[in-house]
Order: C-alpha cells, then structure tokens, then sequence
C-alpha cells in the first residue's frame, strides 16, 4: 500500500528512542520528513543524524510552553511545510497512590498533559485541511495498569481531550488519532518489568497475559502509527487504535 507519505512534514517528539523513534523511522522511510524532538541535544542530534537528510533534530521539552511554536516554525524553514503532529512523552514514574507525591504529580502534569494539550493547540492553529495530530497513550486508557497510578489518572483525560479535539477540527478536514501500545519491547517497558526484582520472569508473566504471547517490537508499532498519520488513513479520526497484541480486553 501507498501511504502517500512523499515529502509530507510531520513533527514527532519524544523520538529520540522508544515509540517515537520508531515512527520517525517509519515515516521517514515512507518518504516523509520528520522533525524530531528530545530534551538531550546531544541524543537528539544522533537520533537525527541516524535517519539521514529528511530528519532534523531540535531539543525541547515537551512541558516548555514555548516548544510547540518552535518546532512547527523549523519544520517549515527546514522542509518547506507543516503536516501533522504525533505527540509522544515519557511515561511518567511508576509507583502506587501511596508512594507518588505531589512533585512527581505536578510535573508528569506539565509534560504528559499540559505539555500535550499546548502543543496540540499550536498545531492545530497551523495545520490545513488534510492535516493530522496524533497522541501516544497508553492501555491505561481504558484498563488502569497496576503500579502506574500517575498514568491511570492522566491518559484517560488526555484521550477525551483528543477525542473533543477530533470534534471541534473535523470540520477543517484536520484529524485527531490516538495510539494505545501496551507491551512494546522498549528500554521504558524493560525498566517497568525490572521493578518486579526479575525482570525475565515479570516478561514471561506479561507475555503468557497477551493473545499473541509476546511482547510488541517497537517497528511494528512504528507501521501503525505512520498508517493512521498518513494519508491513507484519511477518514480515520477520533479513534484510539490498541497496538497491544490484544492485551486489552475491553471492545
């Protein structure tokens, strides 16, 4: 299938390593051109180089109120053009009810929510009809994730803003789209099952609770995100796409 992804511009942030990375990749070898975000320039500047010429490396902070503005103004002095958004941070720390205080609280706030619902606003100021912004969540969306209480509480909302946001842009012809990863084999999901003391028995255990038994590769997860980005998914907007295996039990 053709995405149609030829010298469309998206900036994607987080994308140093993990899921964002992973989609950069993806797109830029679909023949799009990505912006690529990270608060560690020198990670940054590496990730870029990686991808060769249709990448461009910037450091920001997902939580740095001006970020947004920055980045969509060097896609287009970079690239020549602005053509969607995949908005991808950090899990925030782990941890129950009990042991998260207030500062970690306030700050996964500014980067995982207020960081996203800026930049989204931003892009959608300067998108056009055909344009996209996306968001990466978490199963947690729909099914809380023992030990996760922050990103419990914080996901879901951001997934009703995305779907709000798909509402109030579908007339411009912008779409809004949501990706739920569970178990993608990164260096975030690999400190998570380190936390259990073992972490080859807590895959074996994480693993068996999935249909396809195993845990995701990030490429895969990359493909899905460049599918519902590009063109070629043009009248999919407001959807929250599981890309777990079938982790999630909820229709």
């Amino acid at each position: 299938m053709d995405l149609d992804l030829k010298d469309r511009v998206y900036v994607i942030t987080g994308a140093t390593r993990g899921l964002g990375n992973a989609t950069a990749r993806e797109l830029v070898a679909d023949g799009a051109k990505v912006v690529l975000t990270g608060r560690d320039e020198k990670s940054v500047e590496r990730a870029a180089a990686e991808l060769g010429p249709n990448a461009s490396g910037v450091a920001a902070d997902n939580a740095d109120p001006d970020a947004a503005e920055r980045l969509i103004a060097h896609a287009r002095e970079r690239f020549g053009g602005f053509d969607g958004i995949l908005v991808s941070v950090g899990g925030p720390p782990a941890g129950r009810f009990a042991d998260n205080t207030d500062e970690q609280w306030q700050s996964a706030f500014e980067s995982v929510f207020l960081g996203a619902v800026r930049l989204a606003r931003t892009a959608a100021d300067a998108l056009t009809p055909g344009g996209v912004i996306g968001f990466v969540l978490s199963g947690s969306v729909r099914e809380p994730i023992p030990g996760l209480t922050i990103s419990n509480g914080l996901r879901p909302g951001l997934a009703g803003f995305a779907k709000s946001l798909s509402v109030e842009l579908g007339p411009r012809g912008i779409r809004v789209v949501g990706l739920l990863p569970a178990r993608i084999d990164t260096d975030r999901v690999r400190e998570l099952d380190a936390l259990s003391g073992d972490e080859a028995a807590a895959r074996r255990r994480n693993s068996e609770a999935i249909p396809l038994r195993r845990y995701g590769t990030p490429e895969e997860f990359g493909k899905a995100a460049a599918f519902v980005l590009s063109p070629a998914a043009s009248y999919l907007t407001g959807l929250m796409l599981p890309v777990d295996g079938g982790a999630l039990h909820a229709l």
